[in-house]
């Protein structure tokens, strides 16, 4: 089977863990009998040393036709690259935003696991991670207050901005009832992730999320106030399964449960619409201080790639063949520098890249 991809390698790290993806993936289509045909897209600062914009409608054409989008990292040092001298909507990240909203990515997947070999990296007590945590944190992706209206004007010579947080109930409804799929594949709970003691949004929210709920009866959720979940994601991890939130506290909250595995390089992410298509890539950053010294951790692109192969191609197998492949290299001891313990081996990006695809097997 054939499936064509775009290829988005970015700035920074980007194009060094995105080959190592590829990597991975030849090795899938040698073991499996599958083809991968890519087809590069610029994005973020490469293209706005292009092209002058951070997405050009000419890219997104090519997104759109393909069957999904691996992506690696894109921006830069935001303190000293040209890119952030430009306006607001020329920057980097403007053209991930513009991505989503064309590609209608409504629904951002982001796992966070606890490897049993990375538990020293894990900054919570042993007595905290117990016998560790497994958990999806499904965040809203393309409403709320990212996407709201906004202006900065001047009254009575007092600068004043605004920002808008807005979401109907069709936006609510489907990332809910994605939400409640997902839970139906793991261990059936949902915790929705609100601030409904303040924002009429949220309380919406509350509201519709109890509405799908009574479509899955076999799964159990709960309410929780954003303040509260950012308390128990370090108190007690182990009680998640689904966390269920919108845009900016997502945004947070995904970022907090990250830190907690140990590495942020561990981390895979899928962005998904209403179709098989998806967008996948890490849940770290660009990295530029590390970009080109061949030491950045490729495991968080290469696991978004299983997650393409698993959400967008429904190749199952081929998905559990990669991630048992990274559980296998950090069982036989290899870790990049991010990762690094005691009586382990210190490799390149490079070199996991290799180990990762040596140990992918029917």
């Amino acid at each position: 089977m054939k499936y064509n991809v775009a290829v988005i390698s970015g700035d920074g790290i980007g194009p060094e863990i995105v080959e190592e993806a590829k990597k991975v993936l030849s090795k899938v289509e040698q073991v499996f009998g599958h083809t991968f045909a890519y087809e590069p897209v610029l994005m973020g600062g490469a293209s706005i040393d292009v092209h002058g914009v951070p997405l050009t409608d000419e890219a997104i054409a090519v997104c759109q036709s393909k069957d999904a989008v691996l992506m690696g990292s894109i921006g830069g040092n935001t303190a000293t690259s040209p890119w952030y001298q430009l306006p607001p909507e020329k920057r980097p990240e403007a053209g991930l935003l513009k991505l989503r909203k064309a590609l209608n990515l409504f629904a951002n997947l982001r796992p966070a696991y606890l490897y049993e070999e990375l538990k020293e990296a894990c900054p919570l007590k042993d007595e905290i991670i117990g016998e560790g945590f497994d958990m999806v944190i499904m965040r809203e992706l393309t409403g709320g207050l990212y996407f709201g209206e906004r202006k900065t004007i001047e009254e009575h010579g007092v600068r004043k901005a605004y920002d808008s947080l807005t979401y109907d109930e069709k936006e609510i409804r489907r990332i809910a009832k994605r939400g409640f799929e997902i839970a139906m594949k793991r261990r059936k709970k949902v915790t929705s992730v609100d601030k409904a003691n303040v924002l009429d949004s949220s309380r919406l929210w509350r509201t519709i999320v109890e509405e799908v709920a009574e479509d899955y009866p076999e799964v159990s959720y709960e309410h929780m106030l954003v303040d509260n979940c950012a308390m128990q994601l370090v108190k007690n991890p182990g009680q998640f399964d689904v966390i269920l939130t919108e845009n900016m506290f997502g945004d947070i909250l995904s970022d907090e449960a990250s830190m907690v595995t140990g590495s942020i390089g561990m981390l895979s992410s899928a962005s998904l619409n209403e179709t098989k298509f998806g967008l996948y890539e890490p849940s770290g950053g660009s990295a530029p201080d590390i970009a080109g010294q061949n030491i950045a951790n490729p495991i968080a692109t290469i696991l978004s790639a299983a997650m393409m192969l698993r959400y967008s191609f429904d190749l199952d197998q081929e998905a559990d063949a990669v991630e048992n492949a990274v559980k296998q290299v950090l069982k036989d001891g290899y870790r990049t520098i991010d990762i690094m313990s005691e009586d382990c081996t210190q490799v390149k990006t490079s070199q996991m890249g290799d180990l990762i695809a040596e140990r992918i097997h029917k």
